[in-house]
């Protein structure tokens, strides 16, 4: 899958076609530098698992969970993280065993913490206004 997107509307579309093809376990990675659009992206998942609540990057508060949809989102952002036992310390093993998806923004940072099995992501700048979204 590649994908080419012009503007923040078109990725959080994107996010909700996504959605669709989501089920309960379901990990999202998504790598790609800041302003790249995991965070529009997310927010087009929200929307597209019926969830109404402001998306926001979880960069200073590390996770977010998003409640009220088809299936939670629990959102992460390791971009700030130092170590695997700061990850831990937050409850990582029990959000990935809790019911609803997993996404993971910055997951590179701990590459041995994402199950196998994994939906990667790669967000990319390509131009002023356009990115490229990839499975990996």
């Amino acid at each position: 899958m590649t994908e080419w997107v012009d503007t923040p509307e078109m990725m959080i579309d994107l996010g909700k076609r996504v959605a669709a093809e989501l089920s309960d376990g379901n990990v999202l990675a998504l790598t790609g530098g800041l302003g790249a659009g995991k965070t529009h992206f997310t927010k087009g998942l929200a929307l597209g698992l019926g969830c109404h609540q402001s998306v926001t990057s979880p960069t200073f508060t590390l996770a977010h969970e998003y409640t009220g949809g088809r299936l939670p989102i629990f959102h992460f952002d390791f971009y700030r993280m130092e170590s695997v036992e700061e990850v831990l310390r937050i409850g990582w093993d029990e959000y990935l065993d809790s019911e609803g998806v997993v996404v993971i923004e910055w997951p590179n940072k701990f590459p041995d913490l994402i199950p196998q099995g994994s939906i990667c992501l790669e967000f990319e700048i390509d131009g002023e206004r356009r990115r490229v979204l990839r499975r990996a």
